[in-house]
């Protein structure tokens, strides 16, 4: 059984989504420490002409805070500003409408924390692109926040009696393949590929919020995008 654990991320680039496309379960870790300027409640877009951070404001975020903790601050305000800012520069994207209406469902259906409207995104988003998975949130049912780092991955993974743990790239360097093969546990990382697909940017620019692919790609298009990552160990 392959397993993943993440943090849930706002939006996130088309790596995280061919991680999540080549697990049997994928577990959001929501009940860490939430990490400012990280990717739990903000990502990229090509905006007015320049990459910008679209980022969810909120309720007096620390970092002694666990995400499941964190309030968001939607307030429509802010829902129109995004909005606005979206219009502006993907209207005539193919893709547009149907994009926003994904948008507008992820920000009206979580329950007010930061960790639900990331959560989300990735969910609804995996919906609109006809990947079926297994969702299972950390601070839910393993009931071993005391264990820390690899050390508790590892315990989630015997748990769960997965034989492999995926991870992105960046893990390699938090990762010991020792110490999971030690427990009879395959430690493997997904190569991300991200093909290069229209945009409004005069130069292709990688790695930008899965929704800027939306924009511009069909859910069947972007689905075969997202499974073109490989599997690497």
């Amino acid at each position: 059984m392959k397993l993943a654990i993440m943090q849930p991320y706002f939006f996130p680039y088309i790596g995280y989504f061919q991680l999540l496309s080549s697990v049997d379960k994928f577990i959001f870790y929501d009940d860490v420490n939430f990490i400012k300027g990280g990717w739990v409640n903000r990502n990229r877009l090509f905006l007015a002409g320049s990459i910008r951070y679209v980022t969810v404001p909120l309720v007096n975020a620390s970092s002694f805070d666990k995400i499941n903790q964190i309030s968001s601050k939607l307030s429509e305000s802010w829902i129109d500003s995004l909005n606005s800012s979206l219009y502006q520069s993907y209207r005539k994207a193919p893709y547009y409408k149907e994009v926003i209406s994904l948008i507008d469902a992820v920000l009206r259906s979580s329950d007010g924390t930061i960790g639900s409207v990331s959560k989300a995104s990735i969910v609804k988003t995996a919906m609109y692109l006809g990947i079926e998975k297994n969702f299972v949130m950390s601070s839910a049912i393993y009931g071993n926040q005391e264990k820390s780092s690899s050390d508790r991955v590892i315990d989630i993974c015997k748990l769960e009696g997965c034989t492999e743990y995926w991870n992105l790239p960046g893990g390699r360097v938090l990762y010991d393949q020792a110490q999971f093969q030690e427990q009879s546990i395959d430690l493997r990382f997904v190569d991300v590929k991200v093909e290069p697909y229209p945009q409004f940017s005069p130069e292709f620019i990688p790695g930008l919020s899965i929704l800027d692919i939306l924009m511009f790609n069909s859910p069947e298009v972007a689905k075969k995008m997202v499974r073109t990552g490989t599997l690497n160990e």
